[in-house]
């Protein structure tokens, strides 16, 4: 379905009142971010966003994968729910994950629950950028809602994921944070995946647990994708040795492709609009324009090439906010919300709008 444009656009126009994002430095008292009001033309792209991706029981629903739930989803709607103010639907996943993904003997959810599988949950290894969206939402949610089990939880979470998935570069020059607590060390070094890391969630989530450690990850994070943006766009996966930093093994992608996504669209709803991640995406973007409803979706890292377009609205999203933020210019291409697209494109469409709303209202939809 896709939304009326004119009544989006009047909405979006008067977003400057909401944008409470906060920048680097997060205070552990601030009242938590304010909801998207309930009169406001956005609630009907997350209304269509929820009916279409969340299953009754609770549970997010990516069906272009076996229909499986994932951390993952199950912390980006529980943080889109409270940008929306809806506690319901915050309640439901929440008791949903907690039934089914919070398995392990630690604080952290298993990564994966697959609907016709027995068992649903065949590995209970984690993923940290699950662990962090939904540990983040809680810290939320205890302050919106005044629920101390929330905040309890959050807190044990950010504690084993410091403690279980944090680790220092091997030159000592910062913490990162690691895909998962098991499988990603290896004999010299270790695999990292730049789109699990989300400094604003970092940072907040540090601040609101008593972890310096997370935020350092932030630090870390935005400096090591510095440092891979020197030399192409910031890839899905890399290798990190003592002698720095080199694409992964075979089995794992060394193209900017599908997971680096969320990479200028994560530095963007940090604030980090300027990064120069940010900016060679949109290069890249720019430079392969086709003048239709292609985005490129897939590039080969050192040369830019594309290798792979979709026509999901959701990728388009992205890289016209970040087009946009970069250059703080006014307006922008950002196409209207539509649940045509799978669980992935259509979760990033979303995230992208509440990124424009809370910190670039400048960046309306045109």
């Amino acid at each position: 379905m896709t939304l009326i444009r004119r009544t989006f656009l009047q909405g979006l126009a008067g977003a400057a009142a909401l944008a409470t994002l906060p920048g680097a430095a997060v205070n552990a008292q601030a009242a938590p971010a304010a909801s998207i009001p309930a009169d406001h033309p956005l609630q009907a792209a997350w209304q269509a966003w929820r009916s279409s991706y969340i299953a009754p029981e609770g549970r997010v629903v990516d069906s272009f994968q076996q229909g499986a739930s994932h951390s993952e989803g199950q912390g980006y709607g529980m943080a889109l729910a409270l940008s929306f103010g809806d506690g319901e639907t915050f309640r439901r996943l929440y008791s949903w994950t907690e039934t089914n993904l919070a398995l392990r003997p630690d604080a952290l959810l298993a990564w994966r629950w697959l609907p016709d599988a027995l068992p649903h949950v065949a590995d209970r290894n984690n993923a940290s950028d699950g662990d962090l969206f939904y540990a983040w939402a809680l810290a939320r949610a205890a302050r919106l809602f005044g629920v101390p089990d929330y905040a309890a939880r959050a807190r044990a979470i950010a504690a084993d994921l410091v403690a279980s998935c944090v680790v220092t570069m091997p030159d000592g020059s910062a913490d990162v944070m690691l895909p998962a607590a098991s499988g990603f060390l290896t004999g010299t070094g270790f695999i990292l995946n730049p789109s699990y890391w989300m400094p604003r969630a970092m940072r907040d989530l540090a601040a609101a647990t008593d972890q310096p450690a997370l935020a350092r990850c932030a630090d870390g994070a935005e400096r090591l994708m510095s440092q891979m943006a020197a030399n192409g766009l910031v890839p899905d996966w890399v290798e990190v040795t003592a002698d720095g930093i080199t694409l992964p093994p075979a089995r794992f992608s060394a193209n900017s492709g599908y997971e680096a996504l969320r990479v200028p669209l994560f530095l963007v709803w940090s604030r980090a609009n300027t990064h120069p991640a940010v900016r060679g995406f949109t290069e890249a973007h720019q430079a392969a324009e086709t003048g239709d409803l292609r985005a490129p979706t897939v590039f080969e890292r050192g040369t830019g090439r594309v290798l792979e377009y979709s026509t999901h609205a959701g990728y388009r999203a992205v890289s016209a906010l970040t087009a946009c933020a970069g250059a703080q210019r006014a307006g922008s291409a950002i196409p209207p919300f539509d649940t045509t697209q799978p669980y992935y494109p259509a979760t990033l469409h979303l995230m992208t709008l509440v990124a424009q709303i809370e910190g670039y209202p400048r960046c309306v939809p045109l």
